[in-house]
């Protein structure tokens, strides 16, 4: 009996802390195919470091690092249009892909050099450099910032 508990306490710790690196992290949508990416796959994509603050989290900056909206928009061949971005409880923002460029925000998966956890907004995050760009300081981009990322559609 104590090794099921053990074993069902590890099972859950590692879903929690989204430690499954070969399960599906992400879906992509586009022209009505699903894509399923782990994070390998996207930790596979050029990495991309910026130092910020947010509203959401206290200390001053801190460094994310992820793919950049821009190297993400692009492994998959889309130059225009919405990008919807669901989070696990299925809230929903849609990002135009127009906000995908150089020096833009990035799909974070890691905050101070640490894994992110869903209590921690993980373990995906889309980041805008809020301290790079005062355009960035908006309700506008504050309200695209989704963390618990796990679908995107391309429209």
């Amino acid at each position: 009996m104590k090794h099921l508990f053990a074993t069902a306490l590890t099972t859950a710790m590692l879903v929690a802390s989204g430690a499954w690196a070969d399960d599906t992290i992400l879906t992509v949508t586009k022209d009505g195919q699903d894509i399923a990416l782990t994070m390998e796959e996207i930790k596979a994509m050029p990495v991309t470091r910026f130092d910020t603050a947010t509203q959401w989290t206290e200390g001053g900056a801190i460094t994310f690092t992820g793919v950049s909206l821009a190297d993400f928009v692009a492994h998959f061949e889309v130059s225009e249009g919405i990008m919807g971005a669901i989070a696990i409880n299925d809230y929903k923002v849609e990002i135009p892909v127009s906000d995908a460029v150089e020096g833009g925000p990035i799909i974070a998966y890691e905050m101070n050099g640490a894994a992110m956890s869903r209590r921690d907004k993980g373990p995906l995050w889309v980041v805008y450099p809020f301290d790079d760009n005062p355009e960035y300081q908006s309700e506008t981009h504050y309200s695209r910032a989704i963390w618990q990322l796990d679908r995107v559609t391309f429209d």
